[in-house]
């Protein structure tokens, strides 16, 4: 059965939209009152264990959740640009996986300094911050792929000039190990949010209503997901 659906779903995109800008702008504010480098951020985290899991916890959330909302705005894009859609959609995503894998670090490095102390953490990760990784070779497109991002959603006319501007400011934002919040983290997240946000609150409204079985699939999922979650925590 042929259908005009295009994955991962208009409800799932608009989440995305909403959500994990939020969630970056939520966290890169969490941990603003700390210096930005790694040696403050895990004294932090020594000192403001509460405080401080939730400020990388959300930006982690919001990073992750992102991933729909670059698939549907490439999409979109890809309708009058594929080339530029193919090459600043794929250059984001990748952008986002080595955030997550760098989250993986700053978990790992927080959770040293929580159970045996910052200055432990510090050498720990000064020892080992320039070893080489597959990401070592790709932390451009950090950066790089919300430009091209940008400007492909310009010339598709994907986004209008104020929210395409909004989307390149997150190439402002630092990147690497333990990176805390300066205000070029609070432009790019915020600029993420006015690029994103009001397309995710309109795809919400003009999506169709769900039907019947869609609801009770959901109503079962949700918990059945919960209960995975939580299974997953044990092991």
């Amino acid at each position: 059965m042929n259908t005009d659906h295009v994955f991962p779903g208009r409800r799932v995109a608009a989440v995305s939209m909403i959500l994990g800008p939020i969630l970056l702008l939520t966290g890169t504010l969490l941990r603003s009152q700390f210096n930005f480098f790694f040696p403050d951020q895990l004294k932090a985290m020594s000192a403001h264990p509460a405080l401080m899991t939730a400020a990388y916890t959300c930006f982690l959330a919001g990073n992750v959740l992102l991933w729909p909302a670059i698939v549907a705005l490439a999409t979109k894009i890809g309708r009058t640009r594929p080339a530029l859609a193919a090459w600043a959609g794929v250059s984001v995503l990748i952008g986002l996986f080595e955030r997550t894998f760098h989250a993986g670090v700053d978990q790992a490095a927080l959770g040293l300094a929580e159970r045996r102390g910052a200055g432990f953490a510090e050498s720990v990760v000064s020892e080992s911050y320039q070893d080489l990784h597959l990401f070592s070779f790709l932390s451009f497109t950090i950066m790089f792929g919300w430009y091209a991002l940008a400007f492909a959603a310009y010339r598709s006319k994907a986004l209008g000039v104020v929210q395409s501007i909004g989307l390149a400011t997150m190439g402002l934002l630092p990147l690497g190990v333990l990176k805390g919040t300066e205000i070029v983290s609070i432009i790019g997240t915020a600029g993420l949010c006015v690029a994103l946000l009001p397309a995710g609150v309109r795809a919400l409204l003009e999506s169709p209503k769900p039907s019947r079985r869609s609801v009770l699939l959901t109503a079962v999922a949700v918990p059945v997901l919960g209960a995975l979650a939580f299974a997953s925590t044990l092991g």
